[in-house]
């Protein structure tokens, strides 16, 4: 025996979509840039060095006085050799006043020293004297300030430019979908 069976079809639907793309630009124009920079300052001050030399005393170890110091010298030295010439004056007239009293006459011992002064030392003297010139240097000063100027910048931002349209999605139904059923009698 047979059985009676269905028959199914079926037809698939069919879409047609259409897509439209979307459009966009961008566009960004350069910025405007100005920059400046002011120059630092700079300042510098400086004293000078020095180089103190001191030869007072070595020209005074050489005879060579100033005007004051000479006079006070010589002022000096000649009240000592007076000092010394009146000493030797009142020995030699206190060895005068001896002769009458029975001592041996001094005339001759008195003319003999006066006579023949004593002989002058030779010896080698260092003119100058070692040190006696004085050296002091004083560096100099250096001072330096700087003032820094600060740069000055100046930007003008281009604006954005921004263009868009939308894309666009549409869709049709090309074939539209479809389910048949047939009955097969069995024999």
């Amino acid at each position: 025996m047979k059985f009676d069976h269905i028959q199914i079809r079926t037809t698939d639907a069919k879409i047609g979509i259409n897509i439209t793309k979307p459009i966009q630009k961008i566009k960004q124009p350069r910025a405007q840039q100005h920059i400046e920079q002011p120059a630092a300052t700079v300042q510098i001050n400086s004293d000078p060095a020095k180089l103190l030399i001191d030869s007072s005393q070595a020209n005074r170890d050489l005879g060579l006085y100033t005007n004051r110091e000479s006079i006070q010298k010589f002022a000096s030295d000649g009240l000592q050799k007076v000092s010394e010439g009146v000493g030797r004056r009142a020995s030699e007239g206190r060895q005068m006043m001896n002769i009458g009293k029975g001592k041996p006459s001094v005339v001759p011992s008195i003319a003999q020293s006066n006579a023949n002064p004593f002989p002058k030392n030779l010896g080698i003297t260092w003119k100058p004297s070692v040190g006696a010139v004085k050296i002091r240097y004083v560096p100099n000063q250096l001072n330096i300030n700087t003032t820094l100027q600060n740069p000055k910048i100046d930007v003008q931002i281009g604006k954005v430019v921004h263009d868009y349209t939308p894309g666009d999605v549409t869709g049709t139904m090309l074939q539209y979908p479809s389910i048949e059923t047939t009955v097969v009698k069995g024999e």
